[in-house]
């Protein structure tokens, strides 16, 4: 966990997930104190530490208010090993498709890859320094390719390369060419995503070769330092790393888990194996060793979030021991109307930004009138109303409406300036939102 976040009180990461997600108060404050008792709990003593488990939280609400965002962004703020994962995707043990464990496995792939980046950040200059003597050494031998006139002297070759001169000079290099054997035997019946955890000590085994490749100054770069850091790159201490900060700090979103939940009186087939699922899911949150190709990883400590609509079905028609393992629970409120106005325009990536930035590429300057803005929110609301509320999703569905014209003509108006009036809204919007059999499918 980074000092920067050690630092943050509950209030201080409430603060800062408002800067991209508007309203649902209760759900923030619930995972800013689950997110600082993980804080707290790294500074007891190990006998208490071991003893203090996650409050795992379950989220409750319609889809598109914020449930999947909050999650993300949690991850970014902590730093911490995040997947998001759907329940409907898996299956119980003994049926073809994704296991329960295959969620800590990838859990593990991503907090690998996350400390792996982090040293490359690290090694980075060290590694550039490396490859620039390494394409100095390459063009003085190939000096062929130089430019005429040019000094093959190293000190010549040196400057050019610093000053942008010989980007695009081919130059011939040895890159290495992995070789991966799959035997057919073991991918049959595995998942695309878990061959590689099946193949564990298999994957690489026969190495890589070395393979000639004549490519620009400028890729070859890129190429070389890549191979620099992976060399200079200790992966047993980045498996080490990766696993404490997993088991430690991991976060895993379950969405979806209503689908997975019994119908209550009359269960057909269909619930018994969504009960399975339930079941199989239970051992993995409430704490259990899981191999990985990186080793065992116990469970006991890595945060479920778990999130669904419940529409059809309620928290209580979950098996009474997963729904144990989720004390904190909070409902997220659908969104009103002066919401809608709020993530247009308030959040860092709010929608109108986003769509001004695009529209600004092809030299249009597009404006949205505070009474525009209103009148968006109000469409958006009240299509929710009429069909399918997806939340803040309809906001995608009407700004793609609104603006489909401009975005389709705006490079044949490049230095114009467009504003985006009520009038404006309403003249692209009415004709669909009326039709209502046409809405459904368009909005």
């Amino acid at each position: 966990m980074s000092e920067d976040f050690n630092n943050m009180t509950p209030a201080a990461i409430v603060h800062e997930l408002d800067q991209y997600i508007v309203g649902q108060k209760a759900a923030k404050r619930a995972v800013a104190v689950a997110l600082r008792n993980r804080y707290r709990r790294q500074k007891i003593s190990a006998e208490m530490r071991h003893e203090i488990h996650p409050k795992n939280i379950l989220m409750i609400g319609p889809t598109g208010v914020g449930k999947t965002e909050i999650a993300r962004r949690l991850s970014k703020l902590t730093g911490a090993p995040f997947i998001k994962v759907e329940a409907t995707k898996y299956t119980e043990v003994g049926y073809v498709g994704r296991d329960v464990e295959s969620m800590i496995r990838d859990l593990m792939n991503a907090g690998i890859a996350m400390v792996k980046q982090e040293h490359r950040e690290v090694m980075r200059a060290e590694a550039s320094e490396k490859v620039e003597k390494q394409l100095v050494e390459l063009l003085i031998q190939q000096s062929s390719k130089l430019p005429a006139g040019m000094s093959n002297e190293y000190l010549d070759v040196l400057e050019a390369l610093r000053m942008g001169r010989l980007e695009d000079v081919p130059v011939e290099i040895q890159t290495q060419s992995k070789t991966t054997v799959a035997p057919i035997e073991l991918m049959q019946g595995i998942p695309n995503q878990d061959i590689e955890a099946a193949l564990g000590p298999f994957a690489n085994l026969f190495g890589s070769k070395k393979k000639k490749k004549l490519t620009p100054v400028r890729l070859a770069r890129d190429i070389l330092l890549n191979e620099e850091l992976e060399k200079m790159i200790d992966q047993d201490q980045i498996v080490d790393i990766a696993r404490d900060r997993v088991q430690n700090m991991g976060i895993i979103f379950i969405d979806e888990i209503d689908k997975i939940a019994s119908r209550g009186e009359g269960r057909s087939g269909l619930d018994v194996s969504r009960e399975g699922v339930q079941r199989d899911i239970l051992p993995i949150v409430e704490g259990s060793q899981v191999n990985t190709r990186y080793g065992i990883i116990d469970t006991s400590h890595i945060l479920f979030i778990a999130a669904g609509a419940f529409h059809m079905s309620k928290p209580s028609d979950l098996i009474p021991e997963l729904q144990g393992r989720f004390p904190i629970r909070v409902e997220l409120e659908s969104l009103t109307v002066e919401d809608f106005k709020s993530i247009l325009t308030q959040p860092r990536n709010s929608l109108i930004a986003q769509y001004r930035a695009l529209l600004e590429v092809e030299g249009v300057e597009v404006e949205f009138s505070p009474e525009a803005v209103d009148e968006l929110a109000r469409w958006a609301w009240e299509v929710n109303s009429r069909t399918e509320n997806i939340g803040a999703r309809r906001l995608h569905t009407v700004m793609e409406a609104v603006l489909d014209e401009l975005s389709f003509n705006a490079p044949e108006i490049r230095g114009q300036k467009v504003v985006i009036t009520p009038e404006y809204v309403r003249d692209k919007l009415k004709p669909v939102v009326e039709d209502r059999d046409l809405s459904r499918y368009i909005l």
